[in-house]
């Protein structure tokens, strides 16, 4: 009696087997297209990145794409995220499991282009780099400086250990791996983007690799790789696509980052371009059978510390708003736009009549939260930790601080009124002396001076109190270190013996502020809160009523708030709130009175 049972489990066993292994396909290059088990295939990409996702949404997002008519998902990935730390990785918890997100795309019934850097831009700060690296004064990024070179060769060596399993020639997603990222709009080392492919082909990738630039001749020749695909940032005319022929006529070329939408900086209007044109170009390639990527399909949130910034010039700075809403056919609430739909029966015509799209999935719900009282506060001013010492001033990367906030203190011997200069303040600084707010100085502006009024005090004291906001992520003004970078002068004297305090207002940071009910006299406060849910779902957050700071909920940072707009709500997603209390915490660079917040359903 026992044999048939054996028997019968091995079977049941082998089926098993067979039927949860994934069936290895080919994706292959050839002078002018890509060809999916050897038939011609069109990639139609819709682009978005999980760390900018909660990792319960990512499902719903895929599936969002997937009904808009996209076969495939394109997706950064920021080493910056994942490598906190020299050596100290992340790929495990929450929005970090990159092999989930991978591994939830194939379930999706899609594929998936790996865009993983090193250097990505983003909108992200430092385009992805790790903040570590400008711990080292001279360093030279994205080329073969042997600092870089070195840490990077740990980062491939890590992130391939948790994808090369997933490609498509081992039965999962993966088709192909970008290759760096618009390195043509930056440098021309040849050498440094051929050592990054040959990195990943010996940690097991072997997928084809491509390449994404303008289509303009110079960054194509700078940037491209030969046997790799071409792609084009963007390429929506034949003149784009003959232009990159051109320059590789071997490899087929596709449109890598098709632009539904556009990014928008601090003090802007929310950038929302024509759809006519967008639907105008996307039937081209359609009617051309050009292979392209939505950048972005999805954007998502830039919690935390995490939003970057442009400048192109030196004395330009462009801080990016916290939500990535991108004005993408997916809001930053995960809701399919008017733009969604229209791209969605557009591309529904190309389709047989056999080849029905997915239905549009159900929207998350929303919720409304009635106005929520602050009823304590905390000074930082109360809460600061041990000081460094240093005879002038460093950035927070030589403290080994990541983001946050920065308090530079010294005593006014000498000269003790007039026009302070601060040499290459980054980003945002509000300046006090003996206890007493003198005004704020804000890098974007071009505000690097302030009059310093007279004291009644022998030696003065000042206090600089710098907000670290983006690092800049595009073209050659990256190396963006935070917080004062060069020297402070009081009428030309520069003054030294500087004590700096360390302020991330990071988990641990928080869990211990002492709070009070007592009226703040100075600024720099936080604010505390509860608020009673019977049910959750997704909100935004009015700070409409603040000036600039940092929110809270229930331990996760949900990121900047200014009141120069154009943003004055910002995304609560449903996940990060629970039936029965919860806390709501705000960081003010200026309120001395708490503001209501209450939750809504909209973003202005």
């Amino acid at each position: 009696m026992r044999k048939p049972f054996v028997t019968l489990f091995f079977v049941i066993l082998f089926c098993v087997n067979v039927f949860s292994q994934k069936t290895p396909h080919t994706f292959a290059l050839v002078k002018t297209e890509f060809l999916l088990d050897n038939k011609p295939y069109q990639i139609i990409s819709g682009e978005m990145h999980p760390a900018r996702i909660p990792a319960q949404y990512w499902r719903h997002r895929i599936q969002m794409a997937k009904a808009m008519g996209c076969n495939t998902i394109a997706a950064y990935i920021f080493w910056n995220y994942h490598e906190s730390e020299p050596g100290k990785f992340d790929f495990q918890t929450d929005n970090h499991n990159i092999a989930q997100f991978i591994h939830i795309v194939q379930e999706e019934g899609l594929f998936l282009i790996l865009r993983p850097g090193p250097y990505v831009c983003a909108e992200w700060d430092f385009g992805g780099l790790p903040s570590y690296l400008l711990k080292i004064p001279d360093i030279k990024v994205r080329c073969m400086d042997p600092r870089y070179i070195e840490a990077m060769d740990r980062y491939i060596k890590e992130l391939a250990l948790q994808v090369r399993d997933l490609q498509i020639t081992k039965g999962g997603p993966i088709v192909m791996v970008q290759v760096e990222n618009e390195y043509g709009s930056y440098g021309n080392d040849k050498r440094y983007t051929s050592w990054i492919r040959e990195m990943w082909k010996s940690n097991g990738i072997d997928v084809p690799f491509y390449t994404a630039d303008g289509a303009t001749p110079f960054m194509l020749e700078a940037g491209l790789l030969p046997d790799a695909a071409i792609g084009l940032d963007p390429g929506t005319s034949e003149a784009d696509f003959a232009q990159a022929t051109k320059s590789n006529p071997n490899v087929p070329s596709f449109c890598s980052e098709l632009y539904p939408g556009w990014l928008t900086h601090w003090g802007e209007e929310w950038q929302r371009p024509d759809t006519a044109t967008l639907l105008k170009n996307v039937k081209w390639l359609m009617d051309n059978k050009k292979s392209f990527n939505f950048y972005v399909i999805h954007g998502g949130t830039n919690f935390g510390y995490w939003a970057g910034a442009n400048a192109f010039s030196p004395t330009q700075y462009q801080p990016d708003v916290t939500s990535y809403d991108y004005d993408a056919p997916i809001n930053e609430m995960g809701q399919a736009t008017p733009k969604y739909y229209a791209l969605r029966n557009l591309l529904s015509k190309y389709r047989n009549n056999a080849e029905k799209l997915a239905p549009v999935p159900s929207q998350i719900a929303a919720i409304e939260i009635p106005e929520i009282r602050m009823k304590s506060s905390a000074s930082v001013w109360d809460n600061l930790p041990k000081a460094n010492y240093t005879p002038q001033p460093k950035p927070m990367e030589m403290f080994g601080q990541k983001g946050g906030f920065i308090l530079y203190r010294t005593n006014l011997i000498g000269h003790k009124k007039g026009k302070l200069l601060i040499t290459e303040l980054h980003d945002y600084a509000t300046v006090f002396v003996d206890g007493k707010f003198i005004g704020k100085l804000d890098r974007g502006k071009g505000e690097n001076s302030i009059e310093l009024p007279e004291s009644n005090t022998a030696n003065p004291q000042l206090d600089i109190f710098v907000e670290g906001m983006g690092r800049i992520n595009f073209a050659e003004y990256m190396i963006d270190r935070k917080g004062i970078t060069e020297r402070v002068s009081l009428n030309g004297m520069t003054l030294m013996n500087w004590q700096v305090f360390n302020l991330p207002f990071d988990e641990s940071y928080l869990n211990q502020l002492a709070y009070s009910e007592a009226l703040p006299t100075l600024p720099g406060n936080f604010f505390k809160g509860e608020f009673e849910l019977g049910t959750t779902g997704d909100t935004y957050l009015d700070l409409s009523q603040w000036e600039k700071g940092i929110v809270w909920v229930n331990g996760h940072n949900l990121g900047r708030y200014w009141n120069v707009g154009p943003q004055k709500q910002l995304y609560c997603p449903a996940p990060w709130l629970k039936k029965g209390k919860n806390e709501l915490i705000i960081f003010d660079l200026h309120q001395l009175t708490a503001r209501p917040v209450a939750g809504v359903k909209n973003m202005e």
